[in-house]
């Protein structure tokens, strides 16, 4: 009778050969404890070793090879994984953070990729430091537009089509060129007292804020390719437009005034039509890049005036009349100069 080396030295009832990994093993189907694969691997090595002399060297060295085979196999967790699949097992899909599907897995669902391409896809996405979506589209899997709506999925918002999309010019207008430039935005529209943002990808915790400070709303992104943001800003953000943005004040019903002369009607507008002119106070980043540098440099004359002023009026004033007895000559510039440089950084360039 020929050898039988599974059944006759390690146990393994008749049935296919070689048996799958797990028989050879003698584990549980799909086991998951490395130690356990280890030690059963151990045990079988120590035993298979008896007959490496004599008649059966050639069969037990093979039969000793498989073994290792496999144990190194189901040891490492992405082949385990890629053999598990390969013999029927069914892994739970892997989410994202905020628990939607992955950008790989509605891609494979969608026949776009197959499941066999997905760490093929991924590996190449890590080695670049790219996205799932710009490695498909890079890889000439699939188009962007697909890639994006795959990763709208995976991100929890919806996708927007820009071609078919029409944004508010008001909206439009209190956005600064810059500002959708430096960040890959096209603001939309107000839909149930949400502003409407399409963005390329998450859009940051400053920019949300930001947005939310300019319009007094929530804000609610929406994801488009890349592509058509650029399109969409060299659409509606040409060189020379929307530099600086509106700025919309809230309108506030006042009292009736008794009646004024002309003359003291004319007077009296004078500081309101100039105080209109000059408008609110804007944030850093809805200035230009000139309107920037002009503030920066009033700040630093301010901190530098702060100083000088201090010191002269303690000099002059407070060590000379006020407190005479203090101990050292500099007393107001130690509390008015963090005071103003507090200002500057805190306040003025904000």
């Amino acid at each position: 009778m020929a050898l039988d080396v599974y059944k006759d030295w390690l146990g393994i009832p008749d049935g296919p050969r070689p048996p799958d990994h797990y028989t050879l093993l003698r584990l549980v189907q799909f086991e998951d404890n490395a130690e356990k694969i280890r030690a059963n691997y151990r045990k079988l090595n120590g035993h298979v070793r008896k007959y490496a002399t004599g008649q059966y060297s050639i069969p037990s060295q093979e039969l000793l090879n498989e073994l290792a085979k496999a144990m190194l196999l189901l040891t490492d967790p992405e082949r385990k994984r890629e053999y598990d699949e390969s013999q029927g097992r069914e892994f739970p899909e892997e989410l994202s953070r905020s628990g939607h599907r992955l950008t790989e897995n509605v891609l494979a669902e969608q026949g776009t990729i197959t499941k066999q391409q997905i760490n093929e896809l991924k590996e190449f996405a890590d080695k670049r430091g790219l996205t799932v979506r710009d490695a498909a589209v890079q890889m000439k899997l699939t188009d962007i537009d697909t890639a994006t709506r795959a990763l709208a999925i995976e991100l929890g918002l919806s996708y927007v089509d820009l071609a078919e999309t029409i944004p508010d010019d008001s909206v439009l207008d209190r956005v600064a060129r810059a500002t959708v430039r430096r960040n890959s935005i096209i603001p939309l529209f107000i839909d149930d007292d949400y502003i409407l943002v399409a963005c390329t990808d998450e859009i940051t915790h400053d920019l949300e804020q930001e947005l939310r400070l300019t319009f007094d709303l929530p804000v609610r992104p929406v994801l488009a390719a890349p592509p058509a943001i650029n399109q969409a800003i060299s659409r509606y953000y040409p060189p020379g437009t929307r530099e600086t943005p509106v700025v919309v004040r809230k309108e506030t019903q006042a009292a009736p005034e008794p009646k004024k002369s002309k003359k003291a009607d004319k007077a009296a507008n004078q500081p309101v039509a100039k105080a209109v002119a000059a408008g609110p106070h804007r944030y850093w980043s809805q200035l230009t890049p000139d309107e920037q540098a002009s503030r920066k440099q009033m700040g630093y004359l301010i901190m530098c005036w702060g100083t000088i002023g201090s010191v002269i009026l303690d000099q002059i004033v407070v060590f000379k009349f006020i407190w005479p007895t203090f101990p050292f000559s500099f007393l107001l510039p130690i509390f008015v100069v963090p005071a103003v440089v507090g200002y500057v950084k805190t306040v003025y360039w904000k």
